[in-house]
């Protein structure tokens, strides 16, 4: 946060953005509104700009990067925030013109996640993506270096780290891999723990804010920070939800999404995003208060398509409905629930939503498997899990979790 104490102020933010047509650069502002805000600044003024495409040296036009210089001054301004993201010599001739610090819109988002990554996994998955960023501006020491004595966009890597030659940097991006791929292995061996074990995995997605903490805090008690802010959970955090008709699931929460996540920052973040993934059962959580709800759950859609989601049951759920009239809520299609998790409203709904949707994974059963059909056994060890095994005079008493087809080799010795 910038408020560290009394005498230091909250850094004042002016907002900029280039419109091209190439996308809604209105809702886009508004996004990085909240953003600033969500890094601890004020946003104070926007500046907006048509354009068929931005300056290669300024971003903006000449005459407007005077204006934005004029305003800047009139208000105080500490910080410009460019609504794209900017080349190194763009920052470093806004700069020199405005004499005022520049931070474009991927920055910003890595501000953020540094200041909201708790777990091991998810600083290194932040520092790597950082230095994804920072390796080719790592030319001059103007302003655009000495940001590193603190403030928004300065988080993360120290001053040490960035101005080193890139040739460390690179072996430090190489080390963050190799650690982060230490830890993917211990997560894949959990999630084949948990397979083998037949627990079903629900994950929680969505647009950030939407409210997925708040709604993972009430089903499960979890203690995720839950606040109106962008990207108030970083970490993805697993609980158990047992179901009204006594089935358990393991509850993930997923890291939020947002509209023009840069593609690094994606891919540093897919580990986590795989969750979801790797899940049975798909949460699209959706701020239903929001005029971009529609928007929000198409952005989601589109990256659970892109992880290879199109066969997992998806169970779209409409929160935050309390901040609506009846007649303002969006219809529910098929496998929709509309809920508001801060009031507690829908929740036999959803769990009923989710209970239907359960796959038959594998199924515990006791057997009785005689002598002579010893490699049934060795089956169910190798694909599902024994309870408990106890030798008769007339078999093996195996009480055990198997998967369907494991099930149907077994099934005519079933005991109980």
């Amino acid at each position: 946060m910038e408020l560290k104490s009394n005498e230091e102020k909250i850094t004042r933010a002016m907002l900029i953005s280039v419109d091209t047509g190439d996308f809604d650069a209105e809702a886009s502002l508004e996004e990085l509104f909240e953003l600033v805000k969500s890094a601890g600044a004020e946003p104070v003024i926007s500046v907006c700009q048509k354009l068929a495409k931005p300056e290669s040296a300024t971003f903006v036009g000449s005459g407007k990067l005077l204006e934005i210089k004029e305003a800047s001054k009139a208000n105080e301004i500490d910080l410009l925030v460019f609504d794209s993201e900017l080349t190194p010599s763009q920052i470093k001739n806004i700069e020199s013109e405005t004499e005022i610090r520049v931070i474009d819109r991927t920055m910003l988002i890595l501000d953020i996640f540094a200041l909201r990554a708790k777990s091991k996994e998810g600083k290194l998955q932040v520092e790597l993506a950082q230095l994804k960023y920072l390796l080719p501006r790592l030319t001059g020491k103007g302003i655009e270096m000495s940001r590193l004595g603190g403030g928004i966009g300065t988080r993360g890597p120290g001053e040490t780290k960035l101005e080193t030659d890139r040739r460390h940097i690179r072996k430090r991006m190489e080390s963050l891999k190799e650690q982060l791929n230490d830890v993917e292995k211990h997560r894949n061996r959990l999630r084949t723990r948990r397979e083998k074990e037949g627990v079903v995995t629900v994950a929680i997605v969505g647009y950030t804010n939407a409210g997925k903490s708040t709604l993972m805090n009430l089903l499960t008690d979890a203690g995720v920070l839950a606040q109106d802010k962008l990207f108030a959970t970083l970490d993805p955090t697993s609980r158990a939800l047992k179901l009204p008709q006594g089935n358990t699931v393991m509850l993930i929460d997923t890291v939020g999404l947002i509209r023009r996540l840069p593609h690094h920052l994606v891919e540093a973040f897919k580990s986590t995003l795989e969750e979801a993934a790797n899940s049975d059962i798909i949460l699209n959580v959706c701020d239903a208060s929001s005029e971009e709800a529609r928007v929000h759950m198409q952005v989601t859609k589109d990256l659970l398509y892109e992880l290879g989601c199109g066969d997992t049951p998806i169970i779209t759920v409409f929160n935050k409905c309390d901040l609506l009239q009846e007649d303002m809520l969006l219809p529910l299609g098929e496998n929709c629930v509309r809920i508001s998790a801060k009031y507690n409203r829908g929740i036999p709904e959803l769990l009923n939503a989710i209970e239907s949707n359960l796959p038959v994974k594998k199924i515990r059963a006791v057997f009785l498997i005689p002598f002579s059909k010893g490699g049934l056994s060795a089956e169910i060890r190798k694909n599902g899990t024994v309870f408990s095994e106890e030798y008769l005079s007339d078999g093996i008493r195996t009480d055990a979790l198997v998967d369907k087809k494991t099930y149907a080799l077994l099934e005519q010795y079933k005991i109980d």
